[in-house]
């Protein structure tokens, strides 16, 4: 591992530069939703997870949650959690299955989870927001992966197994540090371990449909930094192929104790006082 005196910002702006279209998009949201906040902070009441505030009429908080955090803080540590982890989601997938699963199943399922486990069987009302739910789906899903590779590792006269990787990283950031969304984090974890072993890749169209609205579009020749379904025709980038490193590092993030006195929050309660606002 390079120390940081061997850092390169040259690197690091080329790997910046080189990110995938959906990522890039993604990020833009996020760090867009951060700045939307400042003048208007009721923005992040109204994309919270909030169990008490949750029915038919509020599904937008499904797809707003993990795009909106409570600080600066908050959202830059989240950045550089997912950024590698989803880069090297859209670079194996492509840009239109990256795009559709995380404005879609990747935050109503993970989501709805939490609110089954959050308010019908813990009777809880802890609301959420933080894009780190995605960093622990994306987490789980790699460490599927890596263990059909290596099953286990050892520590000392332990056999651990790969998969359990994320669990332990749980247990760990909920222990440490204060806020975190124990729930949160274990919903997308579940739902990443789901995606993983294959049992909801149906809700990606096949691979002929995709290729089709590929074609049909012109997708590759349009949009740059485009990933096609297809990359073994069109390469990572389609038209302009080229390699890129991802890792799969990840910091946990953390919530602010307190919101503003004018969201109705007040030494990290929620609404009623009966929750407490977190940070997954």
């Amino acid at each position: 591992m390079p120390s940081f005196t061997q850092f390169n910002p040259t690197r690091l702006r080329s790997y910046v530069f080189r990110l995938p279209l959906t990522t890039r998009l993604l990020l833009a949201a996020i760090v867009g939703l951060w700045i939307a906040a400042i003048p208007f902070p009721w923005i992040r009441e109204a994309a919270a997870l909030a169990p008490d505030k949750f029915d038919l009429t509020q599904m937008h908080r499904l797809n707003l949650f993990p795009l909106t955090h409570l600080g600066f803080f908050h959202m830059f540590f989240n950045i550089i959690a997912i950024t590698p982890l989803l880069e090297r989601f859209e670079s194996e997938f492509g840009t239109i299955v990256t795009l559709s699963l995380f404005t879609g199943p990747f935050g109503l399922l993970p989501g709805g989870l939490y609110l089954i486990l959050e308010k019908f069987i813990l009777r809880g009302n802890t609301a959420v927001v933080g894009s780190s739910v995605w960093f622990f789906l994306l987490l789980s899903s790699e460490a599927i992966k890596t263990s059909k590779q290596n099953p286990s590792f050892n520590i000392g006269p332990y056999k651990i197994p790969t998969w359990t990787t994320p669990l332990f990283l749980i247990l760990l950031t909920s222990a440490l540090i204060p806020y975190v969304s124990f729930l949160g984090h274990l919903s997308g974890a579940a739902i990443g371990y789901l995606w993983g072993l294959g049992y909801i890749k149906f809700l990606v169209p096949h691979e002929k449909i995709l290729r089709w609205v590929e074609t049909k579009l012109n997708l590759l020749g349009r949009l740059p930094h485009y990933v096609s379904v297809d990359q073994k025709t069109y390469g990572r980038y389609g038209v302009l192929p080229t390699a890129g490193a991802g890792g799969a590092g990840g910091i946990p993030l953390v919530e602010e104790a307190e919101l503003e006195e004018g969201l109705g929050v007040r030494g990290g309660e929620v609404g009623d006082g009966r929750g407490r606002r977190s940070g997954v």
